[in-house]
């Protein structure tokens, strides 16, 4: 196995907790299949994921208006209640990206879909966002996960070995992309085990 020198972490659903039934639970009173049904329907996360590749979201807020008139009122509280959605910091992830950092064996980045204009409220909100060597936000790139080009660019900008990074990501699709770079990859799912994924790879904190 080569050895570990960059760790790749996501951000939503690695280190964030984001939501959109945050909101909408509250829109439907409670009601779990009609939230369900909204999110996988209206605003689904194919056009929110547009918007973390650049899309602007006043525009993709329009466009999905005259959509679905009848939602009107549902689908611009999206964006217009999206800071409801950020439910706060997944502390046991947040632990050990400062023990990777702290141990200053590692080059340590992020890569996240995220819009470019919503993601100056989390670097405000989440202040171990600032801990990171660089962040690559999908929004100001204009591309997203799982497209090719955005691990490129991550590689060349952050002059990274793919030979020598392990990615971490809460989305499967997103870390097959990688594997096909030559990036190994970890599939997240609590902190507890990511742990003992790290330590497949010889990353012991």
């Amino acid at each position: 196995m080569n050895k570990i020198d960059t760790i790749i972490f996501d951000l939503g659903g690695v280190l964030i907790d984001w939501n959109p039934e945050y909101v909408f639970l509250d829109v439907f009173n409670n009601n779990k299949e009609k939230t369900k049904w909204f999110l996988d329907h209206i605003c689904t996360s194919d056009w929110n994921e547009n918007q973390d590749a650049g899309y602007p979201i006043a525009q993709a807020t329009e466009d999905r208006v005259a959509l679905f008139p009848e939602y009107e009122k549902e689908i611009r509280l999206f964006y217009g209640q999206w800071t409801d959605m950020l439910g706060g910091a997944i502390e046991g992830t947040v632990n050990i990206l400062k023990k990777c950092i702290e141990s200053k064996n590692y080059k340590v980045v992020a890569l996240t879909n995220w819009s470019a204009e919503t993601f100056p409220i989390a670097l405000n909100r989440f202040e171990f966002l600032n801990w990171f060597e660089g962040i690559l936000v999908s929004g100001e790139e204009n591309t997203r996960k799982p497209f090719e080009d955005i691990y490129n660019l991550t590689l060349e900008r952050f002059n990274i070995n793919p030979e020598h990074a392990v990615f971490i990501d809460d989305n499967l699709r997103n870390i097959e992309a990688a594997n096909k770079l030559g990036i190994d990859g970890i599939h997240f799912e609590t902190s507890e085990k990511l742990i003992h994924q790290l330590k497949t790879f010889n990353i012991n904190l």
